[in-house]
């Protein structure tokens, strides 16, 4: 599918081939795409008047002006179309408007000088006046040259008749009943004739003309001949030119014959040197001569530049003015998809709108536009900037919904459904307590045992951590992790959480609990259970201590020396690195010691 652009390039190739036709639909099918575009109603306009088609061609370049009435070839197009419909005052009118919007236009100043020419010689006494239009300069010589009418020359009321007819030549029909006059313009005119009555007039008004010769000779009479026939001269016949309207049939009317080529380049080269001189004072941080520059720029681009748009908005952002921002960012992108403009310049203007959220606090759209940024185009900087506001609105959230007395009231409901074993909805109550005061470690803890209950280890292992990290000195905390742990067999690690908790257990209320866990890890490490020796040694080769103990040459020897010799055990233990690593074989479950 062709682009609005493609379209106005083949109608322009169209229009410089004389293809007129070719030409209209070729901007008309850009027009169904770019209802907006000026430049395709003004060309259009163009194809138009080539044509004759002067209703048409007004009715283009009335939507030329009505969509860019900043744009002086608008008003070009528009005095051309009313000029090809004889309307000369409005066609100066229009010429006139657009020389306000750029004084200095060239086609606006002769297309006024043309209208100007055709409105004079409407005028009576114009070019067009068929009388005016044979009255010049040079009449007298035409007169004395012509031997039938040289001698009207001596007669003064004729000669009084001729000047007042230069000088007024809307007389000149009151005069032309005296018959001199009607052969002079006759003669004038082309039509070659011998005397007046060859012409058919009346000659009995005609004084004689007196002779400067007492007796002439009078030559013998020629023989009769035909009247000559009219001949028409180059210039247009007085009926004619009365006929016809200021615009010939080729048109004078000003009509680019490559319309806009040199003129949108020129444009585009005097935006962009605008632009940079926006660039270049929004980098000094000068924002008013930079919204100045981005001002004309705009201008010069015929409102059609998406850059331009999201250069202005960032410079209200630096001043802090953010709903003009977002405002700009907004006209950039509709433009942008108007024009099929690069996603990535879309992407840019939907950050900047989100950026403007997030100082004006809006964060939940602020959100919502750094999304539809990254659905455009993902960049490292979007996508964090989008994790920093759903992180700080998250935190916002939190601190709106704290609330230690409700945390309470749901952490007693938690409670008493435990008591009930129901435990999933204990949860529930615990996570709202949570919700409402997350630095209290006790419903972390209560959440733990039912998920204790409900067999979800890993959880209740992290909330156990959870409320340590809360409170280091909470010992039932510890008391649970150990428990969790003698469940997954890891009995190491439940005896290291048990020293943790007797550490924490500064007044010894919980000691009995901390004895009794200690003492059910222990006998479980050092159990001769072979099955739950096997378990805990497969989970200890995952260990990389203890693979790293089984993979030194001295220590595999030892072992082997162990074993044909268990009573070599205590001279090894004598060794503290060889002891340290013989015990942790033993807590892993890979040595059994009798």
């Amino acid at each position: 599918m062709s682009t609005a652009d493609q379209l106005k390039a083949a109608g322009n190739k169209a229009f410089s081939a004389g293809q007129y036709q070719d030409a209209i639909k070729h901007f008309s099918a850009a027009i169904e795409i770019d209802s907006k575009n000026h430049v395709l109603y003004s060309n259009r306009s163009a194809a138009y008047a080539s044509l004759k088609q002067f209703p048409d061609a007004l009715r283009d370049a009335e939507k030329t002006v009505e969509i860019a009435p900043h744009w002086a070839k608008g008003y070009s197009r528009l005095g051309a179309a009313r000029h090809g419909l004889g309307d000369l005052e409005a066609a100066k009118q229009a010429y006139e408007q657009g020389l306000k919007v750029e004084p200095n236009n060239a086609l606006l100043a002769r297309g006024i000088k043309d209208v100007e020419t055709a409105m004079a010689a409407e005028r009576p006494g114009g070019k067009n006046d068929p009388i005016a239009s044979l009255l010049n300069n040079d009449i007298w010589g035409k007169i004395a040259a012509n031997p039938k009418l040289a001698p009207y020359l001596a007669d003064p009321s004729y000669v009084a008749q001729v000047k007042a007819m230069i000088a007024n030549p809307s007389s000149g029909m009151a005069a032309m009943q005296d018959q001199r006059i009607m052969m002079t313009l006759l003669t004038l005119m082309g039509i070659n004739m011998t005397t007046a009555e060859e012409a058919g007039l009346n000659t009995d008004n005609i004084p004689k003309p007196r002779s400067r010769s007492p007796s002439p000779v009078r030559e013998p009479a020629p023989k009769p001949r035909a009247a000559s026939p009219v001949k028409e001269t180059p210039r247009e016949a007085p009926a004619a030119a009365s006929a016809s309207r200021s615009v010939p049939a080729e048109d004078k009317m000003e009509v680019d014959e490559k319309p806009e080529a040199d003129e949108e380049a020129q444009r585009r080269e005097a935006m962009l040197a605008e632009k940079e001189k926006g660039n270049a004072a929004y980098k000094k941080r000068d924002f008013e001569t930079a919204l100045l520059h981005y001002g004309k720029a705009w201008e010069l681009s015929d409102e059609r530049e998406v850059t331009v748009l999201t250069n202005m908005a960032a410079v209200y952002f630096e001043q802090a003015e953010y709903e003009k921002c977002i405002e700009k960012c907004h006209a950039a992108i509709d433009l942008g998809r108007e024009q099929r403009a690069d996603f990535k310049l879309i992407a840019r203007a939907l950050a900047r709108i989100g950026n403007a959220y997030v100082k004006l606090d809006q964060l939940d759209d602020a959100i919502k536009f750094y999304q539809k940024s990254l659905t455009e185009h993902r960049t490292a900087d979007t996508l964090q900037r989008l994790r920093d506001t759903e992180k700080l609105l998250e935190q916002r959230k939190k601190a709106a919904y704290h609330d230690p007395a409700l945390a309470d009231a749901a952490r007693d409901r938690g409670n008493d459904l435990f008591k009930k074993h129901d435990y999933a909805a204990a949860v529930k109550e615990y996570t709202e307590a949570i919700a409402r005061n997350e630095a209290d470690p006790r419903a972390y803890s209560n959440r733990a045992a039912c998920y204790h209950k409900l067999a979800a280890i890993p959880e209740a292992k992290k909330d156990c951590d959870a409320a340590i990290a809360r409170d280091p000195n909470f010992v039932k905390a510890y008391i649970r992790k150990a428990a969790l742990l003698h469940l997954t067999k890891e009995y190491k690690a439940a005896l290291e959480v048990c020293e943790q908790a007797a550490n924490a257990d500064k007044d010894g209320k919980h000691s009995h609990e901390i004895q009794q866990q200690i003492q059910k890890s222990t006998a479980a490490m050092y159990s001769g259970d072979p099955k739950a020796r096997e378990e805990r040694a497969k989970r200890a080769m995952q260990d990389p201590e203890v693979q790293q103990i089984l993979q030194d040459p001295i220590m595999n020897q030892i072992l082997s020396q162990m074993q044909s010799d268990p009573g070599a055990i205590r001279e090894h233990l004598k060794n503290p690195m060889i002891a340290a690593k013989i015990q942790k074989l033993v807590e892993a479950g890979v040595l059994a010691v009798n």
